[in-house]
């Protein structure tokens, strides 16, 4: 966490590197049921991230909050997922019918070393939006972008291609002609510009006779040219029916007792920052939280990036170890850094607090005793 004065950035941030982290909270339980769901949370690497995850889980039910980790069953998993050069995805795994089913659509995550925040939308049309830094990344329905029911449609196993069918493009021109004397082009001449060695012995090397070389005339095995095919179809494909196995079900957006939020996720190098994580069912509230905490912050955040990053450079130049200095952050970020107290704003108090009020319990293998302000996971 910086602190400059009473203005503190702050979250939670993973601190050990090549562990499993794993920490949940609890708030008052919902169901998504005829209502918009929003997840929306910001995620910062500061750690020039090479594998690990970035992404937060919903859970419904009663957990066990102690015992909580990589097997404890879960309604929605969101967020990015890094990993070599292959891993640079935003993950979005909904669990439906006790099985967890992948986005089937890529979505790139952001890879740099600055905050970034993801909303995941999901409506009771079955239709969901992701979003990244306010900024749509790929909308679409359940029913097409995940396989959480049959299809609708099959192709007809009973069908069978007709016989007169033709699937060729191009046939050969039925009206050319192979010219005269093709065939009696030579495929080689002799090379007229060779000449006889003047060592050669006729009596005892025999006649000499030109090397050949390729005939440029030579066309090779004559074949008539092609032409469009008048009885061309295209290629055949067995008609559709009716899935005989497919059954709607109108609540497949629908995520009952939705009670938790939890991190659990590996990471081989630590630094990653959670903060601002926010369930609601207002896109409109969600878009302007982002705003109003990482909008605000963004451009001071990318200057105080790159002024240090110049620092750092500066300082490897003269093989000196590079030193984080907070109060140019600060400056930065238009905050005072010193010894009296910042302003306090008079205005109205935000209302993120009254959405929800969770009670967070970490799990015993990764609780730690002090509450810093990047708690450990």
């Amino acid at each position: 966490m910086l602190c400059c004065n009473s203005h503190c950035i702050a979250g939670i941030q993973t601190s050990e590197d090549y562990r499993f982290y794993a920490i949940s909270a609890e708030f008052p339980e919902f169901s998504n049921k005829d209502k918009t769901l929003v997840f929306q949370f910001s995620v910062k690497h500061e750690q020039k991230l090479d594998c690990g995850g970035g992404y937060m889980k919903l859970l419904s039910g009663d957990v066990d909050q102690k015992k909580f980790g990589g097997d404890t069953p879960y309604s929605i998993m969101f967020g990015p997922d890094i990993c070599g050069y292959s891993t640079k995805k935003v993950h979005a795994i909904l669990t439906y019918n006790d099985a967890n089913h992948l986005i089937k659509k890529d979505v790139p995550c952001e890879t740099d070393q600055l905050t970034h925040v993801y909303t995941f939308i999901l409506r009771p049309d079955a239709t969901y939006t992701i979003l990244i830094d306010n900024v749509e990344k790929q909308t679409g329905s359940l029913y097409a972008d995940w396989d959480l029911l049959p299809p609708k449609k099959i192709k007809d196993p009973s069908a069978k291609k007709p016989e007169d069918w033709d699937e060729q493009e191009y046939i050969p021109d039925p009206e050319d002609k192979k010219p005269d004397g093709y065939d009696d082009i030579p495929k080689e001449i002799p090379d007229t510009d060779a000449k006889k060695p003047e060592d050669w012995d006729d009596e005892e090397d025999g006649e000499w006779t030109a090397p050949t070389i390729p005939n440029p005339e030579y066309m090779g095995e004559w074949k008539p040219k092609q032409i469009k095919n008048p009885n061309y179809k295209g290629k055949w494909e067995a008609p559709e029916i009716d899935n005989p196995d497919f059954k709607d079900d109108p609540e497949l957006y629908v995520f009952p007792k939705l009670k938790y939020v939890g991190i659990e996720l590996w990471q081989v190098k630590s630094g990653s920052l959670f903060d601002n994580v926010l369930i609601c069912d207002d896109p409109d509230y969600a878009k302007k939280l982002a705003e109003e905490t990482w909008g605000k912050l963004k451009d001071a955040e990318k200057a105080a990036f790159d002024e240090i990053e110049k620092k750092k450079e500066e300082e490897e130049s003269k093989d000196a170890p590079a030193e984080t200095d907070a109060s140019l952050i600060c400056d930065l970020l238009g905050l005072s850094f010193g010894e009296d107290e910042a302003e306090e704003d008079e205005g109205e108090e935000s209302d993120t607090e009254s959405k929800t009020e969770a009670k967070s319990e970490v799990s015993e293998e990764t609780a730690e005793k002090d509450a810093t302000a990047h708690d450990e996971l």
